[in-house]
């Protein structure tokens, strides 16, 4: 239908549905103000004509059609009018709604916990910043970063922590209230908060230090070395969950290894520096065992560049959770964790007299400075006899038939 041919106002349905366009833009007057915008490639959309609060002639959008029915833009119209009757500036509202959405937008707590992460990356080993996103991306995220962080409370915060609690994640509760007090801090110091939801929260919780992670006793060790032998579903946990007994490392380290750093050849394993919470290349010796467990990992992750490849996503690793996830589906919930295997090796080594600085070079807790490089250089070879012992008495132990033997003369 041509603009020339409508007969009557306000416009009909078919009128504004056939109405056709023109080499130019126009607007066709559907009545008291409102209007049909009809552009070159047949776009239509609704516009209201009105004076606003300085005597001057505005248009406001209203929405395209067929969104917006004939009928609905004159309801739209009806309210605005009145509005305009009032004394308000219908233009002059909706763009300060507009900023207050836009402000919501980037006030939000996600938005707020990236700035924190853009800005801390810098001083934080690879490592770290994988385990402190991930922490948040796994958690916090999904609950509260859609949220304007000045509006999520204190209670809010510590019902959360409180269902990490209850989900028996306490090794993620004080690396996420850290990330979020500082975040929160981000935005006091910045003008953006008066307020930190999160502080003092610690006072009220439970979770667990470093120092005091899960892990079986002596007398239970040989029944876990067994579970996991006999672990029956992902087989590349199970290797997994074995090399943590024969290495010490972190779990970190180990999820997120590359094979790149393995010499297979020649026993050892070299972390860098970017990857190690001190920051300082780390060598770690393997035994036979360990080699033993490493050649059956790489038969199966051996096409991909990490040891343990996640499922979604091969280029990432496998979830922080996964070796907890499977000491749970053992039995062992509570009772032990990857990163408890570290406390094992150190108490089994140490009760079996190996020297104490042999013990803590292998669990990476070396000197600072010019010293630690030099002891860590000094001691692999000890450290090599160590772990061999160790992997062989696990053996003894798993088989039943341990036979004592004191090192304390090869230190």
């Amino acid at each position: 239908m041509k603009r020339s041919e409508i007969k009557r106002r306000p416009l009909s349905d078919t009128a504004i549905a056939s109405i056709e366009p023109e080499t130019s833009e126009y607007r066709e007057l559907d009545g008291n103000g409102l209007y049909l915008r009809v552009k070159p490639d047949g776009q239509k959309s609704w516009q209201l004509r009105y004076k606003n609060q300085a005597g001057k002639w505005s248009w406001l959008g209203l929405g395209g059609y067929p969104n917006v029915s004939g009928a609905l833009a004159r309801r739209k119209a009806l309210d605005l009018r009145k509005e305009i009757a009032q004394g308000e500036d219908p233009l002059a509202n909706k763009k300060a709604r507009q900023a207050a959405e836009l402000e919501a937008a980037t006030n939000t707590f996600e938005c707020l916990a990236r700035e924190w992460i853009t800005i801390r990356t810098p001083g934080w080993a690879a490592s770290t910043t994988k385990r402190n996103v991930g922490a948040l991306e796994l958690h916090v995220f999904p609950v509260f970063g859609k949220r304007v962080h000045t509006e999520i409370t204190p209670k809010q915060w510590m019902d959360f922590f409180q269902t990490l609690e209850r989900k028996g994640i306490f090794e993620q509760i004080s690396r996420v209230r850290r990330s979020c007090k500082e975040i929160y801090d981000l935005a006091r110091v910045t003008g953006r908060a008066i307020h930190n939801p999160v502080e003092g929260l610690s006072r009220f919780l439970q979770s667990r230090s470093a120092e005091n992670y899960p892990h079986v006793t002596a007398k239970e060790l040989p029944d876990l070395l067994r579970a996991i032998s006999a672990y029956p579903h992902a087989s590349d946990l199970r290797l997994g969950l074995r090399l943590l007994t024969l290495t010490g490392v972190r779990p970190s380290e180990l999820r997120e290894a590359p094979w790149a750093e393995f010499d297979l050849d020649n026993a050892l394993w070299s972390i860098p520096a970017a990857r190690m919470k001190k920051k300082r290349e780390h060598l770690v010796p393997l035994s036979r065992q360990a080699l033993d467990a490493l050649r059956e990992l790489f038969g199966l992750n051996g096409s991909y560049p990490l040891l343990f490849p996640g499922r979604s996503d091969r280029k990432k690793p496998r979830s922080n959770m996964a070796f907890n996830m499977a000491l749970r589906r053992m039995g062992y919930d509570g009772r032990q964790t990857g990163h408890g295997f570290r406390h094992v090796a150190s108490t089994v080594l140490r009760e079996n007299n190996f020297p104490r600085e042999h013990v803590e070079a292998q669990l990476a807790h070396v000197e600072g400075g010019v010293a630690g490089v030099y002891n860590k250089a000094i001691y692999l070879e000890q450290r090599k006899q160590m772990m061999q012992w160790y992997a062989d008495h696990l053996d003894k132990l798993e088989r039943g038939n341990v036979v004592s033997v004191d090192f304390q003369a090869q230190g």
